[in-house]
């Protein structure tokens, strides 16, 4: 059902899928990381999206450590949208994670976790990448898909603030930053006006990073998030149906909506924000997508592990 892009009509049926990320960070959830995608494929969901850091910080950033993850997404007998993190190619620069060039760790995890035009794991997902644009060549990790009667949206908008100022942490934008922030807004325009030319009920975004919406409504957003926020404002605010943007980054399971009109102050009420679930926490997020519901989509959290059962 889900190995061809064709359009799936509004009035499609309801259909199920997960969420998971922030993992693994140690060697506990390394260890139960196969089962808890076991969990999921036990579910019959149409795909599974993890969404971003397969390591922890200060963790080695080496060519065993990634591939490790990569051969369980794999495995997966679900289909597995991957989306880039920070952990895995912005902060490889520090000493502890082996002090990699971040750009490189970048290339190889496209060559890597994006060969084709499919979604990892055992059953087929084809994906619709941006780099099938001769424009945007180099950007496999940005990629969508239809199901459900909505939209789905992968991104690479990663924590410490989207590598804004790359390996120095100051001195304004970085090449990497701008390029592939251009890359992502015209990814993100398309998405959206793709979506309103076919009606669809909703439009789902997953990135790694929280944005900071509550630092852009107080009219302080991070310099790396700045340009994001206020597209993703206007797009929203311009589509009739229900937009969720998905993100990991800060470990803290949240579903609310945080998203602001500058001008009336009021919150865009089409517009939701929806963290999933990160270590010290482990576990994934069950969601439904229903286009003849108001609400579009729904999520419900399944625990694993809580803070007072870490090691």
């Amino acid at each position: 059902m889900m190995a061809t892009m064709l359009a799936l009509p509004v009035q499609a049926e309801p259909l199920v899928f997960g969420l998971f990320g922030d993992t693994p960070y140690n060697n506990w959830e390394r260890e139960n990381l196969p089962d808890l995608i076991a969990e999921m494929d036990r579910e019959n969901m149409a795909f599974v999206v993890h969404d971003g850091d397969i390591k922890n910080g200060s963790s080695v950033c080496s060519d065993e450590v990634l591939k490790d993850v990569l051969g369980i997404f794999r495995k997966s007998a679900t289909p597995l949208v991957y989306v880039l993190g920070d952990n895995e190619w912005t902060d490889c620069h520090r000493k502890n994670n082996g002090s990699y060039d971040p750009v490189e760790r970048l290339g190889k995890l496209r060559e890597w976790f994006f060969p084709g035009d499919l979604a990892l794991g055992q059953r087929p997902l084809k994906l619709e990448r941006q780099s099938s644009d001769p424009a945007f060549a180099g950007y496999r990790e940005n990629v969508r898909w239809e199901a459900g009667g909505a939209l789905f949206v992968g991104m690479n908008v990663p924590g410490s603030d989207n590598n804004f100022n790359g390996v120095k942490r100051s001195g304004g934008p970085v090449a990497e930053f701008i390029e592939r922030s251009a890359a992502n807004r015209v990814w993100l325009a398309q998405a959206f006006a793709l979506a309103r030319s076919k009606k669809l009920a909703g439009i789902l975004i997953v990135i790694q990073a929280n944005p900071g919406f509550e630092e852009a409504n107080a009219g302080k957003p991070s310099p790396g998030y700045r340009d994001f926020l206020t597209q993703l404002r206007e797009e929203t605010l311009a589509f009739a149906g229900q937009v969720v943007l998905v993100h990991g980054d800060t470990h803290h399971h949240q579903i609310n909506q945080p998203m602001e009109n500058p001008t009336t102050k009021e919150t865009v009420k089409n517009f939701t924000r929806m963290e999933t679930i990160g270590s010290p926490f482990f576990g994934w997020v069950k969601a439904t997508v229903d286009a003849a519901d108001p609400q579009v989509f729904k999520f419900s959290p399944r625990y694993w592990r809580v803070p007072s059962q870490s090691n």
